[in-house]
């Protein structure tokens, strides 16, 4: 039998080897020398799948490494096994098990090896004559019987300080310094980690593999790890580590009295009674001489400036652009300062949007750049990390008076910047997640702060403005058109007051934001007061395009309450086209009194539609009936103004409930009709604003809400009518002029700016928690503002 399992029964084989056989050293090994009567023994280190060669012939590699010469500078060689014993043996060797080959054949490399191993290589087939033993554990142990560990090899471990060039040796050490896996210049996966031990020599390895896995799992300073067969080399007077083939690693948690539990992805290792005791040695010597506070800190903790290790979880991830990417993560404690939200789109955005919401006073952008970018990339949501060298920075927007802290970290890996993916079982993830499962979401929402960022934000990300909304609408609010009952008061009085309250003002407008009029405008559902961002013609046409794929249902064309019209078009890639008139009395209407549906149409040509027919309902067709597209998409079209519904409070229903507009005697198609026979909860265009102002006591941030009050401008209509856009601007250039500052005008010019500036109406106020000041100007009109005289 060529592949033979022998046990170990009170440290003797079960079954002798052939008593001609003579054990022969690695380094005795040459091509062309009469090897008839030798063996090689070793331990499995490592091992490759079975596979085929082009003839079919089953191959299969393995490391063996000769444990009684593990200084030496060659201790391991390869072996081919080829045929039947290649499929017998990739179903019974496991690593760690003696390995014994006798009837090889040694076949010379055509290049120096510079990984330890031997620069020849074993081939073995049952065909050659060759045989195999291999020493295992009896799965049953009879009770005459006592299992014999010799299995595993016994390792010998050097101290630093008696390295020598040119070795592969095996050894242990307390991390010092290290850069988590990043991705090589090449493909592989790189790790730079510097070893003290009591010796007190610093030995500074790289690592390389390309299976992120295969490297040490390295958390913090002042972990432990134990390498196997690393390759010394010196270099300017030091030695360094780099892998050689068969490297192996196991990693300990650093601090005393925590659970000696070793970090690896290998399934099988060797782990002796000793080399624990080794490991408590090297812990208490640690604490000691290793500072392991380093610069691990909580969100509540940072300030302006520093560069930090955080432990987190991911709650979201973007793409930005190609050299960076944003990461939106939490610890439980907040930050101290405004934080910077980086503006992205929703539909980039990965994560549950409920807890993002949650969260959202909690949570902060963290943006990675260049080669952290990819692993970036490939975070789960959920995550536990811990992101080192997080650089945290101060800074302020264009015309923004609050400063804000913006979290970067930046590309390369010096001072150990990178990301490490920590497992549940990491005791400081086990710590976080106690942690975070213990706060209380709604006191972290009751302590909302429309804060200048928080506002800011919305213009990039619109849910951080609904608890505000909420709260507004919850407040006894009086609209007054008369304010002269109301004396004016300074703003410094009113920051000084108790909330609610109403009062009239006379001040100056500093800033505002958006800059850009055209981002002020978002879509509001007043039933969930949920925001969200307009969305562009590429979104829509995006949609479009994924329906006409679907081909119209004859079966749904000309019933009683609609006809309907069908075409192919001639372009290479036919679309078919179906167009569904709504009638009124079994008859037709005028097309500027007409509903229609079509499917399969683009955005140019639904365009089209929208000038000569009153109402345009994007569909589709389904077996039973035709349905409305995707609610990211407008459900109706009407004009220039598209109509979007809410997908959260949103139940859309059939078609076929228009018919009982179409039955009214003078059907309006009003859109707020068209959304209730529909199941449409409808959002309405509104303007988001924020405006600074001041007066000669104090300054304070009022926000604005309105649907068209405000600057006699529908919102629905302004972004598809330049004439509005530039009536709005106007507006906003002779309240806050650009290109000159307040303290720059000469006294005659401040009073007159002063008068056409000033603000009189009735502004309500709410004292947040947080101890800012919000007005909110919903009510107050440009009409007022206008009226303002000496």
């Amino acid at each position: 039998m060529p592949v033979q399992l022998l046990k170990i029964i009170e440290g003797q084989s079960e079954a002798p080897l052939p008593s001609h056989l003579q054990k022969e050293n690695l380094k005795h090994l040459q091509e062309g020398r009469d090897h008839t009567n030798k063996y090689i023994q070793g331990v499995v280190t490592l091992s490759y799948p079975l596979t085929k060669l082009r003839d079919g012939t089953d191959f299969f590699k393995i490391v063996v490494q000769d444990s009684d010469n593990l200084c030496s500078q060659i201790n391991s060689i390869n072996v081919f096994i080829y045929g039947k014993m290649a499929e017998d043996c990739a179903k019974i060797i496991r690593h760690g098990e003696t390995f014994i080959v006798a009837g090889f054949k040694v076949i010379k490399l055509p290049a120096a090896r510079e990984d330890g191993r031997h620069d020849c290589h074993l081939e073995v087939s049952e065909e050659a004559g060759s045989a195999i033993y291999i020493y295992t554990k009896p799965r049953t142990t009879a009770a005459s019987e006592t299992t014999s560990v010799s299995v595993a090899p016994k390792y010998v471990y050097t101290p630093l300080n008696h390295l020598k060039d040119g070795t592969v040796v095996n050894l242990y050490g307390v991390v010092k310094f290290f850069k988590p896996p990043y991705i090589s210049k090449g493909t592989d996966y790189c790790s730079i980690v510097t070893l003290v031990d009591p010796s007190n020599v610093k030995l500074t390895c790289s690592l390389f593999s390309g299976n992120l896995d295969s490297l040490p799992k390295i958390y913090k300073v002042g972990d432990i790890v134990r390498f196997h067969r690393v390759k010394i080399r010196e270099y300017n007077g030091q030695m360094q580590g780099i892998t050689s083939g068969g490297f192996a690693s196991l990693t300990f948690d650093g601090t005393v009295g925590a659970p000696v539990v070793p970090r690896t992805s290998s399934r099988v290792y060797t782990f002796m009674d000793e080399e624990q005791k080794r490991i408590e040695e090297l812990r208490i010597w640690a604490a000691s001489n290793i500072s392991t506070s380093g610069t691990a800190t909580k969100l509540s903790c940072v300030q302006p400036m520093l560069f930090f290790d955080l432990t987190c979880q991911l709650v979201g991830k973007a793409k930005v652009d190609g050299s960076s990417f944003l990461l939106k993560v939490w610890d439980g404690t907040t930050c101290p300062y405004p934080t910077w939200k980086v503006p992205v789109e929703a539909k980039d955005l990965e994560g549950e949007k409920v807890l993002l919401h949650q969260l959202r006073n909690l949570v902060v952008d963290i943006l990675v750049y260049d080669n952290h970018v990819q692993l970036a990339e490939s975070l789960k949501i959920g995550s536990f990390l811990r992101i080192y060298s997080i650089h945290a920075k101060q800074a302020s927007a264009d015309n923004e008076d609050v400063s804000h802290m913006e979290f970067h970290l930046h590309g390369g890996t010096c001072y150990g910047r990178g990301i490490g993916l920590l497992p549940e079982s990491n005791p400081d993830v086990k710590e976080l997640k106690e942690f975070l499962e213990s706060v209380n979401l709604t006191d972290s929402q009751n302590m909302e702060s429309m804060c200048s960022m928080d506002i800011d934000s919305t213009f990039g990300n619109v849910t951080d403005l609904e608890l505000h909304l909420q709260r507004c609408q919850q407040l006894s609010v009086t609209v007054l058109t008369d304010h002269q009952d109301l004396s004016t008061t300074e703003l410094k009085t009113i920051t000084n007051s108790t909330a609610p309250q109403q009062y009239r003002i006379r001040a100056k407008l500093r800033t505002y934001k958006p800059q850009k009029l055209h981002q002020s405008v978002k879509l509001h559902c007043s039933k969930c007061n949920s925001l969200q961002e307009v969305p562009d013609r590429d979104d829509f046409d995006f949609i479009l395009h994924g329906s006409a794929s679907t081909a119209p249902n004859p079966e749904l064309h000309n019933t009683s309450w609609y006809e309907s019209v069908t075409w192919t078009t001639q372009e290479q890639k036919q679309r078919e086209i179906a167009i569904h008139f709504v009638k009124h009395d079994e008859m037709l209407q005028h097309p500027e009194d007409t509903l229609i549906m079509i499917e399969g149409g683009t955005l140019k040509e639904i365009g089209k539609l929208t000038k000569r027919f009153k109402c345009v309902v994007p569909v589709r067709s389904t077996e039973d009936d035709l349905e409305l597209l995707d609610l990211s998409a407008p459900f109706l079209l009407k004009g220039n103004v598209k109509y979007y519904g809410c997908k959260q409070c949103s139940t859309p229903k059939p078609m076929k409930n228009l018919s009982s507009i179409a039955a009214e005697q003078q059907p309006s198609w009003e859109p707020t009709e068209i959304a209730q026979v529909l199941g449409i909860e409808l959002l309405q265009y509104v303007f988001i604003m924020k405006f600074t102002l001041v007066d000669e006591t104090a300054s304070l941030n009022a926000y604005l809400f309105d649907y068209e009050k405000f600057f006699q401008i529908p919102a629905s209509e302004i972004l598809t009518n330049n004439f509005l856009q530039q009536k709005m601007q106007m507006t906003m250039n002779t309240l806050c002029p650009p290109g000159r500052k307040l303290g720059s005008l000469c006294r005659k010019e401040l009073l007159d700016r002063h008068l056409k500036m000033a603000l009189i109406g009735s502004l309500c106020m709410e004292q947040w928690k947080s101890m800012r000041w919000d007005l909110d100007l919903s009510y107050l009109s440009w009409s007022v503002l206008r009226a303002v005289s000496v």
